[in-house]
């Protein structure tokens, strides 16, 4: 039996400006890097991010550093990873599969066999607008239609509805529709109660989807409003701790939401995503993949993942934008935006 090996180091990267969201402001980001090495496959490394999102995660435990420990002598000593072993440590689960799959493919960063990994074809990303005050998500707006952005992603909830509104007037005001593929996300924001309203005020901006408008854990009154809302509603942190089949199916029979989003580190690594792309699927409900603040590392697989998973010739714009978040990212890993496609350069 091949006998594996795994170390853990950690590492903190810092964003270029404050990343805001309505639970609070992102100055760092904390990931645990696992290096995989097996004794029949020698000087080849696995390299995988294990990131949890602070106060987010499922597993955003006060005992990370020693859970993860334990699970990656698990694979060790097993020879493999167990998926339903690792299904309360979506994290955790991502990074071993990123670096299990590196490993075994020569220690190649082409996670996929795909036009993407070929460097034949970009996956679209939309530009992603963090939160701030007024006269700075404007001037950020504007930076990403320079950059080529042709649909964009706007956090609200943090400042007044009234001066978003303003904002994503004056959006529409200069690009229409056709031009611009408008999507929200509110991070769970808005109180039931307030919340039709709102969309239907968003509504008249076409506006593609919004992400998360209410609270997690709120089945009935999400599903109200997925139901009458006049705008599509993605659900994003509603998944997060779904992690059973069973569960997964009751979620989504009950909510039957338009769409929803897929983060690898939150929502069952891989497998995890594969397994809600599926049932959503059978469902009619569509989705996409984003990544949720990792470093090139994470996001190169989740790019992979996508281009499996929806390719090839990917139309739907991923969220696969944060490799530029970053002062000190990663950049080993051949990846880069072009307008507003991302590529990897074999």
């Amino acid at each position: 039996m091949s006998r594996y090996h795994i170390d853990i180091n950690t590492r903190v990267f810092h964003f270029k400006e404050p990343a805001g969201t309505s639970r609070g402001v992102y100055r760092t980001r904390t990931s645990r890097f696992v290096h995989l090495t097996c004794d029949d496959l020698p000087g080849i490394v696995g390299v995988g991010e294990c990131a949890p999102l602070p106060k987010l995660s499922c597993d955003d435990l006060p005992d990370y550093d020693a859970v993860l420990r334990r699970q990656c002598d698990e694979v060790c000593i097993r020879g493999g990873i167990d998926v339903d072993a690792l299904r309360d440590f979506p994290s955790m689960l991502f990074g071993l599969e990123m670096a299990w799959r590196q490993l075994h493919l020569g220690g190649s960063t082409a996670l996929s066999d795909t036009p993407f990994a070929r460097g034949e074809e970009g996956i679209p990303i939309n530009g992603l607008v963090w939160m701030g005050d007024f006269d700075t998500m404007a001037a950020r707006l504007e930076q990403k239609l320079a950059q080529g952005f042709s649909c964009v992603k706007i956090k609200i909830g943090a400042i007044d509805f009234a001066d978003e509104m303003t904002l994503i007037h004056r959006l529409r005001e200069r690009y229409g529709s056709d031009r611009i593929e408008l999507r929200v996300d509110a991070n769970g924001a808005f109180s039931p109660d307030e919340t039709l309203e709102k969309l239907n005020k968003l509504a008249t901006y076409d506006i593609h989807s919004i992400e998360q408008p209410i609270m997690a854990g709120q089945w009935q009154d999400m599903a109200r409003l997925c139901k009458s809302s006049p705008l599509p509603i993605a659900l994003d942190e509603e998944l997060i701790g779904i992690n059973t089949v069973e569960r997964k199916c009751q979620l989504l029979d009950t909510i039957s939401p338009q769409y929803i989003i897929l983060k690898p580190s939150l929502h069952g690594g891989m497998a995890g995503c594969r397994e809600w792309i599926n049932l959503a699927r059978e469902r009619g409900i569509g989705s996409w993949i984003t990544s949720a603040l990792e470093s090139n590392v994470g996001l190169n697989a989740i790019a992979h993942l996508a281009a499996e998973v929806y390719g090839p010739g990917i139309t739907m714009p991923q969220g696969l934008g944060t490799g530029q978040l970053f002062t000190d990212n990663i950049d080993t890993v051949p990846i880069a935006i072009h307008g507003d496609k991302l590529w990897y350069k074999p």
